[in-house]
């Protein structure tokens, strides 16, 4: 019997990878997107904004007392790198 695949995808609303249980996007998640938008830099960085916004509200019902700064875990890795 073959194991069962599970994907490396938000566990809403608390955002945390339903695999692996780390912060999403993950690693392999990142990975998995920077693989899907590989030639729309821009339409991953406008999906991941999404997210980001959505993350942002339903942590911050969770925990109203601490809304976290969500910029590099959305946004800030899937940024380019300068190629220097």
């Amino acid at each position: 019997m073959g194991r069962r695949v599970i994907p490396h995808v938000a566990m809403r609303p608390l955002w945390r990878c339903r695999n692996c249980g780390a912060e999403w996007p993950c690693q392999p998640a990142r990975l998995a997107l920077l693989m899907e938008y590989r030639k729309d830099r821009l339409g991953l960085l406008l999906y991941l904004g999404g997210l980001m916004v959505q993350a942002r509200d339903q942590l911050a019902q969770l925990n109203p007392e601490h809304t976290p700064d969500l910029y590099d875990r959305f946004l800030g890795w899937a940024r380019r790198r300068d190629r220097r």
